[in-house]
């Protein structure tokens, strides 16, 4: 029993890691932002395609279902978008660092759909998230552009994954995980069909972006979401969400690995990017805390 839990802790480790990669990619690939999430989700929908024909796993959901994941899938393009936009014009620390701010999105976005009130405490905290970045936005005013599209790319991953909270509880997650996809690459087809984008060079690719974007739509998307789906099985939510924690901090040593001078900051970024960090550690603490009250509460009456 015990080596089984170490052996899905490790696995989710990997995942994180795997998760941290996804911005050392991001950046490695030579193609904008648009066409890089287009090449993604079109190689991602086939990845887990095929993952259903191998489980002959039934796609079929209903009407009601299409227009949630419509919207979710568009969500989820336009977050990735913004991702990889704030990547390209600024760096990596600098994206994952706001990127954090997504736990506290999800704070104030949270009570509007499941109907409770905002706490004092997450309000507090979020202060604090907000003071972090202004110590990285006085100092970092070269990357401004990065930290805006980082900010909206975290609070669309707030939204999207307070639907899925929603949507998970009637529909397999491998399911909606599909269906989004396929309706976010069908949106951005769109859009780049209407602006003219698919030209010659849109499909001319380098031997290196089509290496990279393939590891990244199979082992950064569909393998990292079906293994972190069964992961969730057999470890407590809290273990789960203090490990994707560290998702900024192994991508950020990555990069100055991998880059070098490119992703070194000046100090005060990284006063701001502990503060970040630190709260969002805190918020999950305390979160974890009150739930463990609740259930107490709930098995004593």
């Amino acid at each position: 029993m015990q080596e089984s839990k170490l052996k899905h802790f490790l696995q989710l480790h990997l995942i994180v890691f795997i998760w941290g990669f996804t911005a050392i990619l991001g950046a490695l690939i030579s193609i904008e932002a648009i066409p890089l999430v287009w090449y993604r989700m079109v190689l991602a929908v086939f990845f887990i395609f095929i993952y259903f024909l191998i489980q002959k796993k039934s796609v079929a959901i209903d009407k009601k279902s299409v227009l949630k994941f419509l919207f979710t899938g568009i969500v989820i393009a336009l977050h990735w978008i913004t991702f990889f936009k704030a990547i390209k014009v600024s760096n990596i620390s600098i994206a994952l660092v706001t990127m954090s701010t997504g736990a506290f999105f999800t704070s104030l976005i949270e009570p509007l759909f499941f109907r409770r009130k905002i706490k004092s405490i997450e309000l507090i905290l979020g202060v604090i998230v907000i003071g972090g970045l202004y110590v990285i936005f006085n100092f970092e005013t070269e990357y401004y552009l990065g930290i805006i599209y980082a900010l909206i790319s975290a609070f669309l991953a707030a939204l999207f994954s307070v639907l899925n909270g929603l949507f998970v509880k009637k529909t397999d997650a491998e399911i909606i995980s599909f269906y989004q996809l396929f309706f976010g690459v069908a949106f951005v087809t769109v859009y780049l069909f209407f602006t003219n984008s698919f030209t010659v060079d849109f499909f001319t690719l380098t031997a290196s972006d089509w290496f990279y974007l393939v590891l990244l739509s199979s082992v950064c998307t569909a393998y990292a979401f079906i293994v972190s789906v069964k992961i969730m099985k057999h470890l407590t939510p809290y273990t789960v969400m203090l490990t994707i924690n560290l998702e900024p901090v192994y991508a950020i040593i990555l990069a100055l690995f991998i880059f070098g001078d490119k992703e070194k900051m000046n100090v005060e970024f990284y006063y701001g990017a502990f503060i970040v960090l630190f709260v969002v550690l805190l918020n999950g603490i305390i979160k974890n805390r009150s739930r463990i009250k609740e259930k107490f509460k709930k098995n004593k009456n």
